[in-house]
């Protein structure tokens, strides 16, 4: 690539096909308050993402040709993210924008306002779901034995063949730009200010068959803003599918046997997993992770935990362990960590999201008395 080069409005996407590995490479700088920033001046793509699951998907399928910056550092927790000056700059710089729209109220406003370049906005390229802990499937879970959660959880979530093709052909049905034009909305960047997401959960990375769909899309939208590589990102973007792919097939493999089981987290990130696998997620504080519980959740906990077997409470690495610890004490519980992917940092159980994953199946399967 020679020069800086900016997004074209409307172009031909052909079809997704298999490739080979392009490695995780370094994510870019990050400033004083935490986050990334800066432009690309070695004739790469200049790309923005949002936080760690964007700039993964970013870097594995952009591969040498992309330059990316993420605006939440390591270490530091995505919800609260605060935008500098210096980051704005770079969104609005930016050849493409990553990002997940509902996560970070900070980078919704700031793409809104500032980024000119392309944009792929990661919930408009699957379904979206509300995951409400305390009442999760429409059921009142209080004082039902496992087996009843199970058929509760069972309850439109058929992980069998059947359910694996319907997020096939959603994935296709979603991202077959062939013959298509990409429709980039009137602004003539990709925006899709439409999509509402009011009342939903974002976490959807934390399913890898959801994952994979919004690969296709970041696939899609690299080879909008440099259709010049159009093959390396359709190869990459295939071959990083086929390993989500894979990282399903295990998780569905590895829960199996301990479907419709019940597990206690920090805040309710895992939601998707959930569902994908036919568990049941309790939360301690919700969709935020600062929040505090009330004296009434605590006490739901502990009746949960007694009439399901909880072994185990988990908390996670960019938030405070305090309440689940204290939690677990008083329940005479485990605890340990599941990881929900919201940065990498020394104390990650992984160095990417596939290893960090696996970490989160293995200690599930432990504590759900797979292991």
């Amino acid at each position: 690539m020679t020069g800086r080069r900016r997004p074209r409005s409307r172009i031909a996407i052909a079809a997704l096909a298999a490739s080979s590995l392009i490695g995780l490479t370094g994510c870019g700088l990050y400033d004083d308050e935490g986050g990334g920033g800066g432009g690309s001046s070695d004739g790469t793509l200049d790309v923005v993402a949002s936080f760690y699951p964007m700039a993964y998907l970013a870097e594995r399928i952009g591969g040498e040709h992309v330059s990316v910056n993420t605006l939440t550092g390591p270490g530091v927790e995505p919800h609260d993210l605060d935008i500098s000056p210096r980051q704005t700059a770079a969104v609005a710089d930016a050849d493409l924008v990553v990002y997940l729209k509902g996560l970070q109220p900070a980078v919704d406003e700031t793409v809104e306002q500032s980024a000119t370049g392309e944009v792929a906005e990661a919930t408009g390229f699957t379904s979206l779901e509300s995951h409400d802990t305390e009442e999760e499937d429409g059921h009142d879970h209080e004082g039902e034995s496992p087996e009843e959660h199970a058929e509760h959880a069972d309850e439109g979530h058929d992980h069998g063949d059947e359910g694996h093709a319907e997020d096939e052909g959603h994935a296709e049905e979603e991202h077959d730009h062939g013959e298509e034009e990409h429709d980039h909305g009137e602004d003539g960047h990709g925006h899709d200010h439409s999509h509402d997401i009011d009342g939903m959960d974002p976490h959807i990375w934390l399913d890898p068959s959801k994952y994979a769909q919004v690969a296709q899309g970041v696939g899609a939208s690299l080879v909008n803003a440099d259709p010049d590589h159009m093959a390396d990102y359709e190869r990459n973007t295939a071959e990083l599918v086929e390993e989500l792919t894979a990282l399903d097939e295990e998780f569905t493999e590895g829960l199996a046997e301990v479907e419709g089981g019940t597990f206690i987290t920090t805040h309710s990130a895992f939601g998707y997993l959930a569902a994908r696998y036919g568990l049941h997620e309790e939360s301690i504080t919700g969709l935020d992770p600062e929040a505090e519980p009330s004296g009434a959740r605590i006490r739901e906990l502990r009746e949960v935990a007694e009439a399901d077997d909880v072994t185990t409470v988990f908390f996670e690495t960019l938030v405070s362990d305090e309440t689940a610890r204290t939690l677990a004490d008083d329940l005479g519980l485990e605890t340990a960590v599941l990881d929900p992917l919201e940065g990498i940092t020394e104390d990650s159980p992984g160095a990417d999201y596939p290893e960090v994953m696996r970490a989160n199946l293995e200690a599930l399967r432990q504590a759900l008395g797979a292991a």
